[in-house]
C-alpha cells in the first residue's frame, strides 16, 4: 500500500522485534496493518527479510507473521502470553 487504509495505520512497535525505525522500513515497503503481515507467504517473508536494511533475518527470527495474526485480532501476540 501506498498508505495506510483510512489513514489508520496500525502500531507495528507492538510486534516484538520492531521498534520506530523499522516500523517506518515497514511503512517505506508498502507495510501499514497487522493483516498485511499475517498473510505474507513464505516467499514475501524471504523477501521483506532481505529487504530490511540492516535488520536481514528479522521477520523470521521474531515471528512477525504469528505476532501479527494475534494482532489483527486483537490478541496478545503468543511471546506476550502467560503459560499454563
Amino acid at each position: 500500500l501506498s498508505a495506510p487504509r483510512d489513514g489508520l495505520p496500525d502500531d507495528l512497535t507492538k510486534i516484538k522485534g520492531i521498534g520506530a525505525k523499522l516500523q517506518k522500513l515497514c511503512n517505506d515497503l508498502g507495510f501499514w496493518h497487522y493483516d498485511q503481515i499475517a498473510a505474507w507467504t513464505i516467499a514475501e517473508i524471504a523477501w521483506v527479510d532481505g529487504n530490511l536494511e540492516g535488520f536481514n533475518g528479522r521477520v523470521t527470527r521474531d515471528n512477525w507473521v504469528d505476532q501479527a495474526a494475534a494482532l489483527a485480532k486483537n490478541e496478545p501476540p503468543s511471546i506476550f502470553r502467560r503459560r499454563s
